[in-house]
């Protein structure tokens, strides 16, 4: 397991008619808005990324249950899901458009996955909040698919293998969550958690070695998961980016630190290698 600066980053993308997979750790709304080490890290990303014809978010703040729903409106709103901020961050707008077309044909993908077509949803910060930093002047198609929160960790693997044939078509597949998620023991100093730790370096030594088995199995991970996720909506999409990977994709880590306290801002990259 090794993290690479940003330099051997930019190195590392060379175009190629295969997108990557993204999952970006998003943490607080604050970095959004904030000049900090995250921020500059995606936008040092969204330089070095292939340039893509549509960009597919999966975002841990848009919740279904028994569904997922797709985003079909050709111009997303950027929705403020978040309380008690500044005012400038509810000022934020990302006014990218959608993509209706293709976000229609990923209903039909995912037929078996009981997908319908929405209308009314958008961005939510999980998604805009990196995006502004990734493709800063909103002119890149963008659309979100929700994650069903009835289904189990595995099910988030299937759709990230069946849509994995986006890749082929330009399309930049997206996930925003985080490694781990726990408000409830975050701490002002930031001293990372033990428990923050342990599941950050579990995780990153089982997506290393391919065994994403063992990282949707709910049983396995046992207390450590619920201790790093009392919810497991911001695990979800780290797990659809795992499942849109191939066994030909080279692996790179990047902002792993874990911030206040307990949450895990680690992002990573499957691109071809």
């Amino acid at each position: 397991m090794q993290t690479h600066t940003l330099e051997e980053l930019k190195d590392r993308f060379a175009p190629t008619a295969r997108m990557p997979v993204v999952f970006l750790g998003h943490g607080s709304p604050m970095h959004a808005i904030e000049d900090g080490p995250f921020g500059r890290a995606w936008a040092a990303l969204g330089q070095s990324l292939p340039r893509p014809k549509a960009i597919l978010v999966v975002s841990a703040h848009w919740m279904t249950r028994g569904t997922t729903l797709v985003d079909v409106s050709a111009m997303p709103r950027t929705i403020h899901d978040f309380y008690g901020f500044p005012d400038a961050l509810y000022r934020q707008q990302y006014a990218a458009p959608g993509q209706p077309e293709l976000a229609r044909e990923v209903v039909t993908l995912l037929h078996s996955h009981r997908a319908e077509a929405d209308d009314t949803w958008g961005l939510d910060h999980g998604a805009w909040a990196v995006l502004k930093y990734l493709y800063p002047e909103a002119d890149v198609p963008v659309f979100q698919v929700s994650i069903d929160m009835a289904q189990g960790l595995a099910h988030q693997l299937e759709i990230g293998r069946t849509l994995t044939e986006l890749r082929d078509r330009g399309v930049l597949i997206l996930g925003s969550g985080n490694v781990v998620h726990n408000l409830r023991t975050m701490r002002k100093d930031g001293a990372p958690q033990d428990f923050a730790l342990e599941f950050d370096a579990l995780f990153a030594d089982r997506l290393t070695d391919r065994d994403f088995r063992a990282l949707a199995d709910r049983d396995g991970l046992g207390p450590l998961l619920t201790a790093a996720h009392p919810s497991v909506d911001h695990y979800l999409p780290a797990l659809t980016v795992a499942g849109a990977s191939d066994s030909g994709d080279a692996l790179t880590f990047m902002t792993d630190a874990i911030d206040l306290g307990s949450v895990s801002m680690r992002s990573f990259i499957f691109h071809p290698g």
